[in-house]
């Protein structure tokens, strides 16, 4: 079966849309969109295949999806802008602006540290509902009663949910309004994308149904097979508050209410066109509209958590700076310089300054490691820019 792709492409660009084109082999019930921009301009804006394979919907030019850890990154980007305007620090202590959390040893955590998966707070002691997490603040809660996990200043751990609780957090005690609405408020909005941390009800019948491959759910089922604790393990189900795999057939992500809820870790929902929009804008006035200055990036994307994390695992390792997934062998941009983020299942975002790039790929069919496909879309445009 021959997905038909749709959309367009600049000259000197068509093998990066045969790359797009290439990832739907063999994935008959696959949708998928691509978005990227040069220069603040539209260059590739394609998207094909089936929204959800329940019903036979097709994917269309404004079917968006949830973008999972994507999510991290936009957070990333409201907390940079915060710097540059002076309302947060990298250097001071995250209860500088939230007193709460020096509670349990967190007194001189910084809001750097937080930001580079370096909290101890990865995972929760206790275990979690999924009444637990559409609840704001029950999870800031949470977070300014537990210990950390481990020796803050000895290394770090990826908060796969709870850094989305945890900048949020700071987002609202510095501007008075939550993520999903200073999101709106600062970059959504004014940029005319469709991306929402909190998708609003009336628009419950727009997301891709999401749908996970037979190996990543497998990978998830040996993960669960381990002693406890397993706080990697936690740290993507929160104990009995998600799926492992994040989405069933109609829980986890693929349900409205969790969707509907502010989860900045991982629940943003956004088109491709949206995520290459709100990255161009990062790097090169987009619509007219800078989000982020040349100095902030430079200190914002200077690594700060790299190699094995304090609970182990194999390599490839992912890089990070405040928040910003960095160009490393686990996610490969376009080389160094580049920041972003990926996100469960194969979503990914990402600027690159050098070259005044905006880059978006979304996709409902989750894979695990086995998964080429965005990074044989961004091979083709590496040798194409």
């Amino acid at each position: 079966m021959t997905i038909e792709v749709h959309g367009s492409v600049e000259p000197g660009f068509e093998t990066v849309a045969d790359a797009f084109a290439a990832s739907f082999a063999e994935r008959p019930t696959m949708g998928a969109a691509l978005h990227v921009r040069v220069g603040g301009q539209s260059v590739i804006d394609l998207w094909g295949g089936i929204a959800d394979e329940r019903t036979g919907r097709p994917w269309v030019q404004e079917t968006p999806s949830v973008v999972f850890s994507c999510t991290k990154g936009l957070m990333s980007i409201l907390i940079a802008r915060l710097v540059q305007d002076g309302r947060l620090d990298y250097d001071a202590p995250v209860a500088r602006y939230w007193p709460e959390f020096a509670r349990a040893g967190k007194a001189n955590i910084t809001v750097g540290q937080t930001l580079a998966h370096q909290a101890g707070l990865s995972a929760p002691r206790e275990n979690l509902t999924e009444d637990d997490i559409v609840d704001w603040n029950r999870m800031a809660a949470v977070m300014v009663a537990q210990e950390p996990l481990w020796p803050i200043g000895t290394g770090y751990a990826y908060h796969a949910l709870t850094h989305g609780w945890l900048t949020g957090e700071l987002v609202r005690r510095v501007t008075g309004k939550s993520a999903g609405t200073y999101f709106r408020k600062l970059i959504a909005d004014p940029l005319e994308a469709d991306a929402w941390i909190g998708l609003p009800d009336a628009l419950a019948d727009r997301p891709a149904h999401l749908q996970v491959s037979a190996p990543l759910s497998a990978l998830w089922a040996e993960e669960a097979k381990k002693p406890a604790p397993n706080w990697p393990y936690k740290a993507m189900t929160l104990g009995d508050a998600l799926p492992a795999d994040l989405v069933t057939d109609d829980g986890g992500f693929n349900r409205q209410r969790i969707r509907a809820a502010e989860i900045p870790g991982a629940g943003g929902v956004a088109t491709a066109k949206a995520l290459a929009t709100i990255w161009s804008a990062t790097v090169v006035p987009t619509r007219g509209i800078r989000l982020i200055d040349d100095a902030v990036i430079a200190t914002a994307t200077r690594t700060q958590s790299e190699g094995v994390s304090v609970f182990g695992g194999d390599p490839p390792y992912s890089r990070w700076g405040y928040g910003f997934q960095l160009d490393s062998e686990a996610r490969r941009y376009l080389g160094e310089g580049c920041f972003g983020h990926d996100g469960a299942g194969g979503q990914v975002g990402f600027a690159d300054p050098a070259r005044q790039i905006g880059f978006g790929f979304v996709t409902n069919w989750m894979m695990g490691p086995e998964d080429q496909r965005a990074t044989g879309i961004i091979s083709a445009l590496r040798k194409v820019v």
